[in-house]
């Protein structure tokens, strides 16, 4: 690869050089190897058993081993996350401890946690049960005691009947039915339990057609839901008693109530064995309070124990896969005395592997040490840019869009600057910056405990994205003061307003105007234009034409990246017949256009932009009148639009003849003069192989250029046109940010009322917070993306590429199983 760099300096410009090495370790040190390369963290390996199943390869049971360790550390996570025990985080370096002790104390600790859970379980549905058994035994007490209350008043009133003469209105039948023989009275029987209230109505029917309306069914609603000794869930219940006659009918209740999941229980008649089973019970569940009170302090120490180790445990483990997962993915040599890895690494790295590969051999006591080579490879080498804390979230906005191809120019450079300067076009406010610096400082301070917890997606998102977000508030309170906005007030800052009244009354004011009375407002907008009925076309005029000056500027910048990739990769192609007439295309529409902008702030001129723009394509030679800005606009126009209009054919053309010469000239085997730099023709890779003899599909390659050019004509005007939405969102915030003070805030304090003047402060913090600070951020860093991915890196960036992932441990802490 050409452009190579020297030493081991960051550089975010091109990805790190990358070398395809060979590794082949002995047996013996192949476990210390592969642990201290992971400690390392610069190798990526390459699975060479690709074709094999998990089940072939060579430590398919070792993995097998650590899965199992796996499953008991994932046990022990559930027990802790139900008993509300939070492991202790890892704490300096984790300490080594054999697999074998760590398998055999896990063992233990599983059989001793497990049997506590299956004790504990039985102890509480005996403990269920024996709750459900007391509310029997209290409920149908009061059955049968308002049962024999009304017995007794029955009996009563048939004393009474007896001693009174009778009549012919007295009923004839009722001494006899009265003074039946005890002896031929049919004896009942009954059956006690609890039902599930939303089964009872379906179990009384049922009970009623199943015995032909032979039983009566008393019932009682509870209160208060009961855990049900099955499920151990709460259920709200009703006791019932149901009475019967005969063997058959009490067959039939039984099977209901089977059917119908209720739980029964015993029930005397007699009143003393009844006060007896409720004093047994009662004194039944508060042993069993008792017991499993003390089987749960047992289980939380044992849950707490684990919890002080659970993290290195869980480490250790991970680790013990993650070398085995390793050792997988090399091959055995044919004398199966050493194993045969491959993969990427970093070049300035590897001093750094050989010197792990000689320690792994000095610590595993091996006669043989591993030996390091180099390949030579086709192959595209993996990307890998080294970053710190504040360039990473930025590498990762570009990352998201695509992993940058092997040294091709990396857009993260410029984003760090461009990226929280346009959100800040779109957010300038500096009250607000101060807002969103004041929340970041935060994170910033406290990101060492902060990096340790598990936060919230949200908030994880939000602390990864700190230093993000605290170069938008910087930038925002810079343009804030562009704009003189604190919460849309304006303020005198930077010295007194250039204008002023015509007299002291001003009472002229809002119909004859201001006049100039001072020097120029120095930095940003001067505080009078607030308020003033000019303020939102002098304003609409001010960051419309910005955003295009922006736009522009920011375009032409990825115009001359892609010329910086396409001399990197030595694509002369690339610079003659893409870059060349690009930059003319762009530049002679809106370069021109910003060009126009700037003379006409310089010299304040009427002209109107529109008009010029519109007739120097639909008629280019008409004489310009008021609208001319300097001397030979009507003769750079006409140049500049012939210019614009060979440029396109220019792009479309010569390039794909060019490519079709190319491929028939390498396949004569001739010496040509190097168009292009043939070392490193990505535009030939994409369409020719040079080891196969396949036909040169040059339709597809004209096709592929046609689209391409398509693309970038109208995406000029689209992409400049779409970076007017930095106009339409700056004009949003600013017009909101006024309405939340005018309507709220200023609305409250005009009443000279206490509680409104409170309740408006409230009202504007929260509409300030939530709508500006929240969902405008968002807002506005949404399209602060999209005009980076889409306007900006669809000029010169590929995103093809995939990302260097080197075997490292340090990845296992973050990683959730």
């Amino acid at each position: 690869m050409s452009g190579r760099r020297g030493g081991g300096a960051m550089d975010l410009m091109r990805s790190e050089e990358m070398q395809l090495a060979q590794l082949i370790i002995p047996i013996e040190s192949a476990y210390r190897t592969i642990w201290y390369l992971g400690e390392l963290g610069q190798f990526q390996f390459k699975d060479l058993n690709a074709e094999k199943s998990p089940f072939q390869r060579t430590y398919a049971a070792q993995i097998k081993r650590t899965a199992e360790l796996c499953r008991k550390l994932r046990l022990f996570k559930e027990q802790m996350n139900k008993a509300g025990v939070t492991p202790t985080p890892i704490s300096g370096k984790v300490n080594e401890i054999h697999m074998d002790i760590l398998e055999a104390k896990l063992g233990e600790m599983e059989a001793e946690l497990t049997e506590i859970n299956s004790n504990n379980e039985k102890l509480q549905r005996s403990y269920n049960e024996l709750m459900e058994y007391k509310i029997v035994l209290e409920k149908a007490g009061e059955f049968f005691h308002s049962a024999q209350s009304n017995a007794a008043a029955e009996q009563k009133e048939f004393e009474g009947l007896k001693n009174v003469d009778g009549s012919i209105d007295s009923p004839l039948l009722l001494e006899q039915e009265m003074m039946t023989d005890p002896s031929k009275q049919i004896k009942l029987g009954f059956i006690s339990g609890l039902v599930p209230r939303d089964k009872s109505m379906a179990f009384e029917k049922i009970l009623f057609r199943a015995t032909r309306g032979n039983v009566f069914l008393k019932q009682s609603v509870i209160e208060t839901p009961v855990v049900d000794p099955v499920s151990g869930e709460k259920v709200e219940k009703n006791v019932f008693v149901v009475f019967y006659s005969g063997e058959r009918a009490k067959s039939k209740i039984l099977k209901l109530c089977d059917a119908f999941g209720a739980n029964r229980y015993p029930y005397a008649e007699d009143l003393s064995k009844q006060f007896e089973m409720i004093t047994e019970v009662s004194g039944k569940l508060s042993e069993l309070k008792t017991t499993m009170d003390i089987g749960l302090a047992h289980r939380t120490n044992l849950l707490h124990t684990i919890g002080f180790q659970f993290e290195q445990w869980n480490f250790l483990v991970k680790k013990e896969k993650s070398i085995y997962h390793t050792l997988n993915m090399l091959s055995i040599d044919v004398s199966k005395k050493c194993l045969v890895a491959e993969g990427w690494c970093p070049v300035f790295a590897t001093d750094q592997i050989q010197n792990t590969l000689r320690r792994a051999t000095i610590d595993s006591n091996s006669q043989i040490g591993a030996i390091f080579q180099v390949l030579q490879t086709k192959e595209s080498p993996p990307t890998y840019f080294r970053t710190n804390k504040f360039t990473l979230a930025f590498q990762e906005i570009v990352d998201a869009y695509g992993i940058a191809k092997y040294q091709e120019a990396n857009p993260s450079v410029y984003t760090i600057i461009t990226f929280p300067f346009l959100f800040a076009v779109m957010f300038g406010d500096w009250g607000h910056g101060i807002c969103l610096l004041l929340a970041t400082l935060y994170f910033i301070m406290r990101e060492k405990s902060l990096s340790s917890q598990k936060l919230g997606d949200i908030m994880e998102m939000t602390f990864g994205g700190r230093y993000v977000i605290m170069m938008m508030a910087i930038f925002s309170i810079y343009t804030g003061f562009i704009y003189n906005e604190f919460f849309s007030v304006p303020f005198e800052l930077f010295g007194p307003s250039a204008y002023s009244c015509r007299d002291s009354s001003c009472r002229d004011a809002t119909t004859a105007g201001l006049i100039k009375v001072r020097a120029t407002y120095p930095f940003g907008v001067d505080p009078k234009w607030h308020g003033t009925r000019s303020e939102l076309p002098f304003l609409n005029s001010l960051k419309m034409k910005m955003s295009i000056l922006l736009g522009v500027a920011q375009m032409n910048l990825g115009i001359i990246m892609s010329y910086f990739n396409a001399k990197f990769f030595r694509d002369d192609l690339n610079i003659r017949y893409q870059f060349v007439p690009q930059m003319i295309f762009l530049n002679s529409l809106f370069g021109y256009l910003s060009l126009l902008i700037i003379v006409k702030w310089c010299t304040g001129s009427q002209a109107d932009l529109y008009h010029v723009m519109i007739y120097m394509f639909l008629s280019p030679t008409d004489d310009l009148g008021d609208n001319q800005l300097f001397f030979g606009q009507k003769f750079l126009q006409i140049v500049l639009l012939l210019l614009a209009l060979v440029a396109v054919p220019w792009m479309l053309f010569p390039k794909p003849f060019l490519l079709k010469k190319q491929h028939e000239e390498r396949h004569r085997g001739q010496q040509y003069a190097r168009l292009d730099g043939t070392d490193n023709n990505f535009e030939m890779e994409r369409h020719y192989d040079s080891h196969s003899h396949e036909e040169f599909e040059f339709s597809e390659v004209f096709v592929h250029q046609m689209i391409h050019t398509i693309e970038f004509v109208l995406g000029a005007v689209s992409n400049t046109a779409s970076y007017l939405r930095l106009w339409a969102l700056s004009l949003a915030h600013s017009e909101l940010s006024s309405v939340f003070y005018d309507k709220v805030l200023l609305l409250a304090w005009g009443y000279n009322n206490v509680v409104i003047l409170a309740i408006g402060i409230v009202v504007f913090v929260c509409a300030t917070v939530g709508v500006l600070l929240v969902m405008e951020t968002l807002s506005a860093f949404l399209h602060a993306l999209r005009l980076h991915w889409v306007e900006f890196q669809n000029k010169f960036y590929e995103g093809d590429g995939y990302k260097f992932y080197p075997f490292s441990f340090d990845a296992l802490r973050d990683d959730d199983e």
